[in-house]
């Protein structure tokens, strides 16, 4: 895997480049790990994928950073529904987890915004 300034290419770009996103990327991977989930990446959508896992993800599936968690649902339309939610990550930083589990308490599921802006139709939704 090659590298820049210590960090593999593929963390920085399921990271988007920002810091705080690698940060949180590098604990999903460590939970992932842990979890005893398959990694991979996913090319086209610059993503980690965690799948085989029996928990600790909500829904049909969780990203963390740029690290999707799931436990078999992995169909293109969905991985580029989470890529979205990897550039989220990316934009808002750290702030991104509070900042969408406040928006899914006020409007959950087909009205949080974060999720009309990754694509309903992509993540599983029904509209």
């Amino acid at each position: 895997m090659r590298e820049r300034r210590g960090l593999p290419l593929t963390l920085i770009r399921a990271s988007r480049g920002s810091a705080q996103a690698a940060f949180v990327t590098q604990v999903a991977l460590l939970y992932a790990r842990v979890l005893g989930a398959r990694i991979t990446f996913d090319d086209e959508f610059g993503i980690f994928v965690a799948s085989g896992m029996r928990r600790g993800f909500a829904r049909g599936g969780t990203t963390l950073g740029g690290v999707y968690l799931t436990c078999r649902n992995i169909t293109r339309a969905v991985l580029r529904h989470e890529a979205i939610h990897a550039d989220q990550w990316a934009r808002h930083g750290l702030a991104f987890g509070p900042k969408y589990l406040r928006e899914e308490l006020r409007h959950p599921g087909v009205r949080n915004k974060f999720e009309i802006e990754a694509g309903l139709a992509d993540g599983g939704y029904r509209v």
